[in-house]
């Protein structure tokens, strides 16, 4: 499967969001997760693990999903950050955008979003 032997982070303080990205991605093979249910959580997990993908919210608790991607793309560049939300304004997106957010994705979740993002990294069909 296109997704053996990937880490891939999600941070969300919904823990349903974040059970239904994990299901959409383990149909494409990835069993790998990490999960935070805040920012800083997940820029503290990104910063330990360096996984190949992190899936963003941008309202979320202690640290939000802009700051996240701030913090991240200062520690390492080439992280590929895609943002998750469905309450965000052009503002806050754009912003994710500039600070190096590769791509954002709306809520409620659609499988297809999930596989071109697969498809465009990892070279599936």
């Amino acid at each position: 499967m296109i997704m053996d032997n990937k880490t891939v982070l999600i941070s969300d303080d919904s823990v349903l969001a974040r059970k239904q990205l994990k299901d959409i991605l383990k149909h494409f093979g990835c069993s790998s997760f990490l999960e935070a249910a805040n920012g800083q959580e997940a820029v503290n997990l990104y910063k330990e693990h360096k996984p190949c993908l992190v899936f963003l919210d941008i309202v979320m608790p202690v640290m939000d999903g802009i700051t996240a991607v701030k913090e991240i793309m200062a520690f390492d560049s080439s992280a590929d950050i895609i943002i998750v939300s469905s309450v965000g304004t052009q503002d806050q997106l754009k912003n994710a955008i500039m600070e190096g957010a590769r791509d954002f994705i709306q809520k409620p979740l659609q499988a297809s979003q999930i596989q071109k993002i697969i498809n465009v990294r990892f070279g599936g069909k």
